[in-house]
């Protein structure tokens, strides 16, 4: 529930409105974020705000002579461009790459430590690139934050989303022998192979995991499948993607876990593993966050960066205006209602 707005809110939307057009203009696909980053910087210092540069495009700002308790953080990138660049607007929605996931966050981040409320805000590049690139799990390591509690803005429709899943990605290949398609005999066909592993896992149910009284569902799926020669030749490797979605297990308990569900079939290759985090609802300025909006509060059933705060020892949640629906759509939007109502929710919690 939304909560009371403040006098300005028109002049706020606006502000708003027009700062999130401004970063949607802004090209920043993943690996190409530095533009964006030197934008902030300056128009963040220029604003009066505090602003350290950590190096691989990564900002920390916070407004002057603040050490706030509460770090922000959202991710500079975006997924390649759909020919939806530049952005537009109309009266409810900004429209364009990236405004949903999240460069309304990034609006929304910037107005608050521009208006002074007592927050930080970390900007980082390459969150939409798996884990292996990273900028913010070294960050951490080489440039520890002080933050008794870190906020993440994501998209999550003005919800209070707790946790995430932990992310396993995989290569599964089968491997047979060719042969003519008229006497299959003569050959041992991989894709049939496949097809019985795909089976397998198919049948695996989904089991609900509780953490921080919250629900989260452990999940496996085949996510693409290559394989074939010609149409009369029958194949001799057959190709699979696996994704498996974790939560209460380590990485490498999670890793084991997919292995027997694929039953000892075919070959199994992990090619990457982010871990999971645990739901942090419980954290006095997590509460706080959550009753100056009345949030609801729900399991955050994907990845986050929220894993790589926690496993840096910081109790993290995620809050933000965008809309998951959203998310690298070519129609993406977001609705300045959804900025605003972000901005009053934050204000109030750091104003307490």
């Amino acid at each position: 529930m939304p909560v009371t707005p403040a006098p300005g809110e028109e002049e706020l939307a606006e502000r708003l409105a027009a700062r999130t057009l401004e970063l949607v203009d802004i090209p920043s696909e993943s690996r190409s974020e530095a533009a964006l980053a030197e934008h902030l910087a300056r128009v963040l210092r220029e604003g009066g705000a505090e602003v350290e540069d950590l190096g691989d495009s990564c900002l920390l700002a916070r407004p002057r002579g603040m050490r706030p308790p509460v770090l922000l953080a959202g991710h500079l990138d975006t997924v390649p461009a759909q020919d939806n660049v530049p952005g537009a607007r109309d009266g409810e929605r900004v429209h364009g790459l990236g405004a949903s996931d999240m460069k309304g966050a990034l609006a929304v981040m910037v107005e608050l430590v521009l208006g002074r409320v007592p927050y930080a805000a970390l900007f980082f590049p390459r969150e939409e690139l798996p884990s292996s690139e990273s900028a913010l799990a070294p960050l951490l390591t080489r440039s520890p934050v002080a933050a008794e509690l870190v906020v993440v803005m994501e998209p999550t429709d003005g919800e209070l989303h707790a946790g995430c899943l932990g992310n396993v990605t995989a290569t599964w290949t089968f491997r047979g022998r060719s042969g003519h398609s008229a006497r299959p005999w003569h050959a041992d066909n991989a894709v049939h192979r496949a097809a019985i592993g795909i089976a397998q896992v198919a049948s695996a149910p989904a089991i609900p995991v509780e953490s921080g009284g919250l629900t989260f569902h452990e999940v496996v799926s085949v996510t693409e499948v290559r394989g074939g020669i010609a149409a009369n030749v029958i194949p001799d490797v057959c190709t699979c993607r696996l994704n498996f979605r974790y939560h209460g297990r380590s990485e490498a308990e999670a890793e084991a876990r997919l292995a027997e569900l694929c039953g000892g079939l075919g070959e199994l290759s992990v090619d990457g593993n982010s871990g999971a985090a645990p739901a942090a609802v419980d954290h006095p300025l997590a509460r706080k966050l959550i009753d100056a909006g009345s949030l609801r509060v729900a399991p955050k059933q994907a990845w986050t960066p929220v894993a790589e705060f926690a496993a840096a020892g910081y109790p993290a949640v995620n809050f933000g205006p965008g809309a998951p629906a959203q998310a690298h759509r070519r129609d993406e939007s977001v609705a300045v209602a959804a900025l605003v109502n972000a901005h009053h929710v934050l204000e109030a919690a750091g104003r307490v």
